[in-house]
């Protein structure tokens, strides 16, 4: 006879849903940072963002792995740059329009890193 047990939900930490959506955690609401999150709970986020979360994720401020995307260099070529910490929309807006050398330099890292990924890629393809 098997006993039936109900199956408790799966949570995680507050960080690590705020690294799946994309946002600072210091920046979230009080109570999305001080308790775990539910899978269902992040999938509700997901799905049907509160304004809080589409603000955010608007307006900044942006974790680095974020601001690294959206100014198209690596978290790496920030930290060569001096940026350390988040930044908002704006922000990221002003740098991308100012173009400063080390944002171009470190894009062009980027896309030869890529090319150099895609055609190793494509050699292990062929073989």
């Amino acid at each position: 006879m098997s006993t039936s047990k109900a199956k408790t939900p799966q949570t995680m930490k507050s960080a690590t849903a705020a690294k799946k959506l994309g946002i600072l955690l210091s920046a979230a609401p009080a109570e999305f940072q001080e308790g775990p999150v539910s899978r269902d709970e992040l999938n509700a986020l997901q799905a049907d963002p509160p304004s809080w979360l589409a603000d955010l994720r608007r307006e900044g401020p942006h974790p680095r792995q974020v601001v690294a995307a959206k100014l198209r260099v690596s978290a790496s070529g920030l930290a060569r740059a001096g940026i350390t910490g988040p930044l908002t929309t704006a922000e990221i807006e002003n740098l991308k329009a100012e173009n400063p050398d080390w944002l171009e330099r470190e894009q062009a890292v980027r896309a030869r890193v890529r090319e150099e990924e895609l055609r190793l890629k494509q050699q292990r393809a062929k073989a």
